[in-house]
């Protein structure tokens, strides 16, 4: 049977980032993990192959040979893994920073409790911010709300009234509980007390047993000019704060843009609609066609006689400035005729008398 695709076991995108990853592989696995499904065959082959599908996409190395060469260049589809013991034995480190448990051995085997004071990078942050036209275009700063979940100031993240804690019961206070797997011995995170070995006595009226508050952040953001729709501005640890002195997280910025009165932008050029009558576009001649910026005047253009609907009119250099700083596109006026949908009595007369015009020289 052919092995599906890694990014479609996992549910995430091909451009998937390293965090997004984590949180989708942290999610099927908590799914399918062996201490939720004993004896369920169907969910030990689920985590298996996601396990295996994590096991290549978060490697950098991998990961490439896969997105070119597909499993063929992974000699068989990465890392096979024969059984649940395999997977613990091999993920030491990646369960430690997904579940807080090493995965194999107890809290005080394998990877556990080494991991447990190791420092623990924060999570990135996103936030959208919605710009006009002429802020992406010329720059500008803004203020963000850059939230994050924070220990809880009144528990100190217990989760605890007061921060009074009993030992689990569930474990003795182990934080891992044991079951066997045929041949062998395995544990997993304490489902009571999720690895902590003790739980509260009663729960913190401030956050509600969570452990967890949110701490409100604001944070200046320079928009640089020329930045487009759909970009992102990374501000580098700016996001949460890490655990036993890691370092923080990023700040990813998505800009989106308001629709204009005048313009749409295609990169660095500005696209104009430009309504001429019938005289304009037969007869030609002087035209204004207004520029971006606030006290920005606008631009006369020649019309040239007889132009047609589509064609381009082009002002050099009153586009949008380049975000490499290499100066500025063009205004595109692109005519079009408009043609009125009420004529007065008089208009009609002249019109048919250019029609008979115009039937005669034929």
């Amino acid at each position: 049977m052919s092995k599906r695709d890694y990014y479609e076991v996992l549910g995430v995108e091909r451009g998937v980032g390293e965090t997004e990853l984590k949180k989708a592989y942290r999610k099927l696995a908590l799914q399918f993990h062996p201490d939720r499904n004993p004896d369920d065959p169907e969910a030990e082959s689920k985590f298996k192959e996601v396990s295996e599908a994590y096991s290549v996409l978060s490697d950098d190395e991998k990961r490439n040979t896969y997105d070119r060469y597909g499993h063929a260049g992974l000699q068989g589809g990465g890392q096979g893994f024969t059984n649940v013991e395999d997977i613990f034995s091999h993920f030491g480190d990646i369960f430690g920073d997904l579940f807080g448990f090493g995965g194999f051995g107890g809290p005080f085997g394998g990877n556990g409790r080494r991991r447990a004071n190791m420092p623990v990078r924060g999570d990135d942050l996103r936030v959208q911010v919605t710009l006009t036209l002429e802020q992406a275009a010329f720059g500008c700063s803004r203020e963000v709300e850059a939230g994050y979940a924070a220990p809880c100031s009144s528990c100190q993240g217990t989760g605890a009234e007061g921060g009074e804690l009993d030992t689990c019961t569930t474990c003795n206070g182990q934080g891992q509980v044991a079951y066997n797997r045929g041949a062998f011995m395995l544990s997993s995170t304490c489902p009571t007390c999720r690895g902590r070995g003790r739980v509260p006595k009663s729960a913190c009226s401030a956050c509600e047993g969570a452990g967890e508050e949110l701490v409100e952040r604001r944070v200046k953001v320079t928009i640089p000019a020329g930045i487009d729709e759909g970009q992102t501005l990374r501000l580098a640890g700016q996001g949460q704060p890490g655990q036993r002195g890691g370092p923080s997280g990023h700040l990813f910025v998505f800009v989106d843009l308001e629709p204009h009165e005048h313009f749409r932008r295609e990169q660095a050029h500005l696209i104009y609609d430009l309504k001429l009558s019938f005289p304009q576009a037969a007869l030609g001649g002087k035209v204004k066609v207004p520029t971006l910026g606030e006290d920005s005047e606008p631009v006369e253009v020649t019309v040239p006689a007889g132009i047609q609907p589509g064609e381009h009119l082009v002002v050099r250099g009153q586009g949008v400035p380049r975000l490499d700083g290499r100066g500025r596109g063009d205004l595109i006026a692109i005519a079009s005729v408009d043609v009125p949908q009420k004529l007065s009595k008089k208009a009609k007369e002249l019109l048919a008398q250019l029609q008979s015009t115009f039937e005669r020289d034929a």
